[in-house]
Parts: C-alpha cells; structure tokens; sequence
C-alpha cells in the first residue's frame, strides 16, 4: 500500500490512526473537493462485462474493456487488496466520453495465470509493470493514459518514469510511491510502526499461513479501516474478494511486502530498472495527482511535488478513503479527462 513514510506523516496528523500510496509549470493552489460527484457508497454499476485475456509477458493478463476502440486508451490500475471492480463506476464514465478504457487484474489477482509453473511468483514494482506494459503491446497501444491507486499508483508512476514514451499522461493517487528500498530499512516512530502490523505479520510464516487461510476476512477489514467512512455493503465486498482467490495471490502478496522490507529478493533481470528508480527517477509527462483523507498530513502533495517535472495539477479529495476511484468515481474520471488536456 502507501510508503511508510508517507504513513508516518498521516498518523502525526491523526487520519492513520483509522487508516492502515515539459518545463515545469507552477502547481495551482490545491482546493479540496467537495459536494455532488463525491460518493462514499456501494457504487452504481456492478458488472465489468465480459472478461479478455491477453498475453503479457510472463502472464496471460485478464482484463476489462470499455468504449470506443478507437478511442484514447486509458490503463487503469489497481491496488492491494482491491481488484477492477475498483472502477465499475469509474471506465463506464469515461466510455461514454470517448475514451477507450483497459482495467487488467494484476498478477496474482482473478483470472490472470503465469505462463510458467517455473516462473518466480514476484510481486516486485518493476516486475508488475513490466506485465502492464507488456499487455500495451499485445493490444496494440503505443500510448496510453495511466491512472492508479495503491499498488496501481505505484505502477503507473514507474512506467511514466521509466518507459515515458508510453505514457501520455498519468493520475496517480498519492502521488509518487514508487518504493525505495533503503528508505524502508529506516524506523518510525512507535506509533506508526504500529500501522503497519500486516506487513510484519507477512515477514513471517506464520503470516503468509494466516493470509492464506482467512483472506477473506483479512482484506475486509483492510478495507474498513483504510476507508472508515466508505459503507460498502457485502455484495460489494464479495464481487471483488473473488479475485483474491486467484492461486497465485497469496505468493504475489506476501513476496511483494516482503521485497519492500527487503526481506526478499529481487531477480537480477529487473536490477537495472529498480536502480533508475532509487536514483531518484522523476515523471515528466502531464500529471494531475489525487489525495485523499487516508493521505493525512501529506494531503497537501508538497513531499512529492518535486517528483513531477511536466505540467502538473494536485486535487484533494476530502472525506473520501485509500480506495480513491471506487468511492469518489466522478472526480477520478473527471482527473483522466482533464489529465488528457494538460
């Protein structure tokens, strides 16, 4: 999910303590939204149509699709422990401007298969975007624009940074998370070390033993505290816990907070790419970032602005939680559709 040290700032401010990621122009004063469009609830649509499968790379990525094929793509991504039903609300919006919208399962979530028994189950930033940028050139799309949250945000951010040519723009929630190893080997202070119980809890075997046998309930209450005043109902929560049923998920999961402890190995394969990003790779496409009240202290994006060297906006989103496009669907869309025009 979001970085440690972001974390530390939201539960200085008090927010974590419910909660558990071309020339530069002048950022605008951030407003916080409100009012019609904001929506904490369980959401209008409640299919994602027919399911594809494509090839991408050392996966066969499932994935939905919506609007015009011949619109501008749209890759929308999702985080941990979420899935596409993140944007129900969110793809049909853009759809209906004309935008053609693409929302994968990430590895280890749905219907999405390794190739390979023998392929290393990573959960590595740059191995999940490298399948994401695969399935672009599967589908043909050269370009597109990146939105995301969580595990999502991190992704998007780390394809704007190091494959920018296909990126034509990116709406990161959070703002720049891409993990730094060394980073977190640092400690925080008592209290927030104590928001991140669940990735200590995967360090050990005894973790990754419990996630794998009560899954379900564990990623509901994930839910209900990264989110305290989004009152989804069951049938909500049961659409996308599905996906965790995926054989592969457990192992995504765990080796995925493990290697961000690094408590796990990377593969050499994607050494190159992780040492781009921890010299401190910025983004220069167009960018609008999104915080929201899980975000806390550092709502007001001013930790990560220098992170982003192209024509940039920040909104904030108060009174909504982690699960950004699902709980506040029309001011995400709208973030794409202005992104598009930055």
């Amino acid at each position: 999910m979001i970085s440690r040290r972001r974390f530390t700032q939201a539960f200085a401010a008090g927010v974590a303590a419910t909660s558990l990621a071309a020339c530069s122009s002048p950022a605008p004063a951030a407003a916080p939204l409100a009012g019609a469009g904001l929506r904490a609830g369980s959401g209008r649509n409640t299919s994602l149509g027919p399911l594809k499968q494509a090839d991408a790379g050392a996966v066969t990525m499932a994935y939905a699709e919506f609007g015009p094929a011949g619109g501008q793509p749209v890759l929308l991504l999702h985080g941990w422990p979420y899935d596409p039903y993140s944007y129900a609300d969110v793809a049909p919006l853009l759809a209906a401007a004309g935008f053609r919208v693409i929302v994968p399962f990430l590895r280890g979530y749905g219907p999405t298969a390794f190739k390979s028994a023998a392929t290393v189950r990573n959960g590595q930033q740059t191995a999940v975007a490298l399948d994401v940028v695969a399935l672009m050139d599967t589908l043909k799309i050269g370009k597109a624009i990146l939105g995301g949250y969580d595990w999502g945000s991190r992704t998007a951010a780390v394809i704007a940074a190091l494959w920018p040519e296909r990126c034509q723009a990116v709406v990161p929630v959070s703002g720049y998370i891409v993990t730094d190893l060394k980073a977190n080997q640092q400690p925080l202070a008592p209290a927030a070390e104590l928001g991140w119980w669940y990735q200590y809890y995967f360090a050990t075997e005894r973790g990754r033993a419990g996630y794998a046998a009560n899954r379900h309930d564990f990623n509901k209450l994930i839910w209900k505290t990264a989110s305290p005043a989004w009152h989804f109902d069951d049938a909500t929560y049961d659409r996308s816990a599905a996906a965790f049923d995926n054989p592969d998920h457990v192992a995504i999961v765990i080796h995925n907070y493990r290697w961000r402890l690094s408590l796990a190995p990377g593969e050499p394969h994607y050494e190159a790419y992780e040492q781009k990003l921890a010299a401190g790779a910025t983004i220069g496409v167009p960018s609008i970032t999104l915080a929201s009240d899980f975000d806390g202290a550092a709502k007001d994006g001013k930790g990560y602005r220098a992170r982003f060297t192209g024509r940039y906006e920040h909104r904030i989103l108060d009174g909504i939680g982690h699960n950004v496009p699902q709980e506040a669907p029309q001011p995400f869309a709208t973030a794409i559709m202005d992104v598009a025009r930055l």
